[in-house]
């Protein structure tokens, strides 16, 4: 893929060079940019798991993680071509057209060849076989997950279960020991899964000593019934394994992913809504009079307090107070519903995420009273602030805005919200960004 990316920059960027009246096509300056692209765009990509298999991932993290990638490539150009003082060599129309055709047929090739898996492993072809050992109840779970998800590619070849009848589980190491011995040159799997709770771990050592010399790829899947994961992760600890279990799934490179998403498309966000913003002040300013914004302390990443944005939308707004609006407040003026109804309140928030205090996509900021109470009723509604909050997020797009009348309710939303740090991706973002459009705008709400 990494060659095959390098061919679309390439021949993208090259043949808009023929469309674009402006440009010589004999100039070798164009050439040694497109092909300095052509190099870097692999690299971003390497940064970003571009290439990492596609075996189980979906759609859209590909197609985000591509136009990322593809991003991130401009910008580097961008900086080199400011630094050598270059950048009026170049045509900003061919610019502009190269990188739009980029992306396009990038993403156009990407869609192309998922569907074309999806249909050739619905044909029963590229499946992974894979060998399942472990507990009844264990490989159950395993074996219903793979069928519920067969674009992944995998399919169940054979179960090898761990039924305990022999007291101390000889009877079955010997089983396994013969399966290793045949399968070492010849075998008819690819993967074997191991589906054992984390309390036998001595059972798992057993067997990884026995299948050492199978050249298949060994997965363990820890029965983990009482534990909540957080976007977990494995790491090394002062020469310990160690399962971190409410691992928040921005940092490191995902970091640099997620700010690069948010200043972006968050500028891009804040510009295309600027005269919408400032129609909104002025009537603001006109119906209501000063002041046009309302700003209030709320929890952001990790706790950490900060000062949000919005326009105001009732008579009188003292930041004292975190009495929830309700239908029919009469604090709500006419503008003021309007604005809540279609969201545009909430627009100065693009300034906050701009500042890299907010998210475009994250949990909602909840006012800091309402944490207060809500932390002491639901265990783990402080989890919600392991990422920045968000202009929208999964629950909203869900139904879940607005009013919240009870503890029910609100673990709702938070079970949403985790949901979506747990799943977190750069699809997954852009998936939200676009549900918002037909389901987030509107809010029947106050």
């Amino acid at each position: 893929m990494r060659c095959f990316d390098a061919t679309i920059v390439f021949a993208s960027a090259f043949s808009m060079m023929w469309f674009v009246p402006q440009v010589d096509t004999a100039n070798s300056d164009y050439l040694f940019l497109i092909l300095i692209g052509c190099l870097l765009f692999p690299a971003v990509g390497e940064l970003l798991s571009l290439y990492q298999p596609w075996r189980g991932r979906s759609l859209y993290t590909m197609l985000g993680v591509f136009t990322l990638t593809w991003i991130g490539t401009i910008v580097l150009l961008s900086v080199l071509l400011t630094l050598l003082q270059s950048v009026h060599l170049f045509s900003r129309l061919w610019m502009g057209t190269a990188t739009l055709t980029v992306l396009a047929i990038g993403n156009i090739t990407r869609v192309g060849l998922y569907l074309y898996l999806r249909h050739v492993r619905a044909s029963g072809r590229n499946l992974k076989r894979i060998l399942l050992i472990g507990h009844e109840e264990n490989l159950a779970l395993l074996e219903r997950n793979v069928i519920n998800t067969p674009h992944a590619g995998y399919v169940v070849y054979k179960r090898y279960v761990d039924d305990g009848i022999d007291t101390d589980g000889k009877r079955f190491l010997v089983k396994v020991r013969k399966l290793a011995h045949t399968s070492v040159f010849q075998r008819d799997f690819d993967e074997i899964w191991l589906g054992y709770s984390l309390a036998e771990g001595e059972r798992v050592r057993q067997l990884m000593a026995l299948l050492a010399g199978v050249p298949a790829t060994v997965r363990y899947f820890p029965e983990l019934p009482d534990i909540r994961l957080l976007n977990h992760r494995i790491t090394q600890v002062a020469g310990l394994y160690s399962l971190e279990l409410n691992y928040t799934p921005l940092n490191g490179p995902m970091r640099i992913v997620k700010n690069v998403e948010d200043r972006v498309l968050g500028f891009a966000l804040f510009v295309l809504f600027l005269p919408v913003m400032l129609a909104v002040a002025i009537a603001i300013r006109w119906k209501m009079g000063s002041p046009v914004l309302f700003k209030q302390e709320r929890h952001g990443l990790d706790g950490k307090c900060f000062k949000i944005y919005k326009f105001r939308t009732m008579s009188q707004h003292q930041s004292t107070t975190t009495k929830q609006a309700a239908h029919g407040d009469a604090r709500i003026t006419p503008l003021g519903a309007f604005l809540r109804r279609t969201s545009l309140d909430e627009l100065p928030q693009l300034y906050n995420v701009l500042q890299g205090r907010m998210s475009l996509v994250g949990p909602r900021p909840h006012a800091m009273d309402h944490n207060d109470h809500y932390k002491d009723h639901i265990d783990i509604y402080m989890q919600r602030h392991r990422v920045k909050p968000g202009m929208t997020g999964w629950a909203q797009v869900n139904g879940l805005r607005g009013i919240t009348n009870d503890v029910k309710m609100m673990r709702q939303r938070v079970e949403l919200d985790l949901y979506y740090i747990e799943r977190w991706s750069l699809g997954f973002d852009l998936k939200i960004l676009a549900m918002t459009l037909t389901r987030g705008f509107v809010n029947h709400q106050p």
